[in-house]
């Protein structure tokens, strides 16, 4: 937890931006994994109770009444049952005091509370929910379908929140650098240990573990694969190979749930192919323009574009692509390579608030996405970068047979693919190189002191130096 006053300020503001009514902030509840008393570990708060009121155990919900100024942390204390199993705990008054909240009631007491602001016809905010238990007790208060809570969550509140957590302050920053070092543990370790003959999923339970020792959790779970091709590769039993590639994208969360997020592609045996090394340099110089063009007032959307056409280009230059550059990208043959966007936001996510809705998060009123379009449509963050702001930078090229093969037959962008070159690259897998880029007052720099390699020569001579 921060200090007290953050959270008082936080909330304080909250009332500020929404102006009117009743905020309902609930808390995630212990979520089983297969059956009720054995639950996931760690317990993983919701982000937004966490951003106002800091309290991390389950089976709470915040009430800010903005109209009278009051605020109230609703909880049952636990019973000596679950102090038996357990340990003892601080109450809700303890943990209300904690965070500079006046006023506790039992989870009964919250019924009543939502009760009598619905009699006073009061506007009551509250934010999609995510969980079904969460769903339920929606519906229990409000009377509102699950299938309508979407729809009918607050706007107002989600705009608020998403102003306030967009914008990093210090103390944010100074856990997010924290964040970065235990990430850097895990991708070095992850070149050091992901050789010939090693499984997957070893490697990736390696990493893993790393997280959840020096910090609270993984901040997503894990993906190490050689199919780098595939977005979301979760690390299998394959045994790595000599000649392969390697991608790992992984990051951990701080105690306080401040994430990190990056990605490395690396050669199992240590040494990159002159194939590898011509499309890895790519992915490179494609890494390295975004950070050169990332600032205060530059569209995101714009940043992602620029990166597609250096793309292009260079993958005319390769043989793998041809035609006009700018008319490619319209037409969204760069997707073919690269079918996601730059990078999103991060923070006490990994996905900065994507319960929200990205199109809330990621873009705004001046800037909207193109749902229309293969590739484009994944563009997570478009809108206006302001100093405060942490977003990815995470471009990549990828060689998916299965949309090869798609494409050659429907004869999509055939004019701007050459289709027989890109036959050749069905056993490519993919290259993702991702770090995470604080928007600063001039331009953005790297969160973490220490950056994982990724310059080619950087990450041979670190696997060499490294390896046993």
């Amino acid at each position: 937890m921060f200090n007290k006053e953050t959270y008082v300020k936080r909330r304080a503001e909250l009332k500020k931006l929404v102006g009117k009514g009743i905020i309902i902030l609930f808390g995630n509840n212990e979520s089983p994994a297969n059956f009720p008393a054995n639950g996931y570990y760690p317990f993983r708060q919701d982000s937004s109770f966490l951003y106002y009121f800091g309290q991390k155990r389950d089976g709470l919900v915040g009430v800010i009444d903005i109209d009278n100024d009051t605020e109230t942390l609703v909880g049952d204390d636990i019973d000596i049952d679950d102090i038996v199993w357990y340990g003892s705990v601080d109450s809700v008054k303890d943990m209300a005091d904690a965070v500079g909240v006046a006023n506790t009631v039992n989870m009964k007491g919250l019924k009543t509370i939502c009760n009598n602001a619905l009699r006073e016809h009061r506007k009551v905010h509250f934010l999609p929910p995510y969980r079904a238990d969460i769903m339920i007790q929606i519906f229990d208060l409000f009377g509102i379908h699950p299938n309508q809570q979407k729809e009918s969550a607050s706007m107002d509140l989600i705009h608020a929140i998403v102003k306030m957590r967009s914008v990093k302050t210090q103390e944010e920053i100074e856990e997010l650098e924290r964040a970065a070092v235990i990430g850097h543990k895990m991708h070095t370790t992850a070149m050091i240990l992901g050789k010939p003959g090693v499984t997957e999923l070893f490697v990736g339970g390696q990493v893993s573990g790393i997280a959840n020792s020096y910090g609270s959790m993984v901040s997503f779970p894990t993906i190490f694969t050689q199919h780098g091709e595939i977005m979301h590769g979760n690390p299998s039993m394959a045994v790595l190979e000599a000649g392969r590639l390697a991608l790992c994208d992984c990051g951990a969360e701080t105690i306080n749930h401040y994430c990190s997020d990056n990605t490395r592609t690396f050669p199992v045996s240590g040494k990159f192919t002159q194939r590898q090394l011509e499309i890895y340099k790519v992915v490179e110089e494609c890494h390295d323009a975004a950070l050169k063009l990332s600032k205060p007032g530059v569209k995101y959307m714009d940043v992602h574009f620029a990166i597609c056409r250096i793309l292009f280009d260079r993958m005319k230059e390769l043989g793998l692509a041809k035609g006009d550059t700018d008319a490619a990208v319209a037409a969204g043959a760069h997707a073919m390579f690269l079918p996601h966007g730059l990078g999103h936001m991060m923070g006490m996510d990994v996905h900065d608030m994507e319960s929200f809705d990205q199109i809330n998060v990621g873009f705004d009123e001046e800037t909207r996405p193109n749902l229309e379009q293969f590739g484009t449509n994944c563009l997570r963050m478009g809108r206006c970068l302001e100093e405060g702001f942490v977003v990815t930078d995470e471009p990549g090229i990828y060689f998916i047979p299965a949309l090869i093969d798609e494409w050659r037959a429907k004869k999509h962008c055939a004019d701007f693919l050459n289709f027989d070159k890109l036959d050749e690259y069905k056993d490519f897998g993919g290259i993702r190189l991702e770090d995470d880029l604080l928007i600063t007052k001039d331009g953005c720099r790297f969160i973490g002191k220490d950056i994982i390699p990724y310059h080619p020569q950087d990450v041979e001579d670190f696997i060499a130096a490294n390896r046993k």
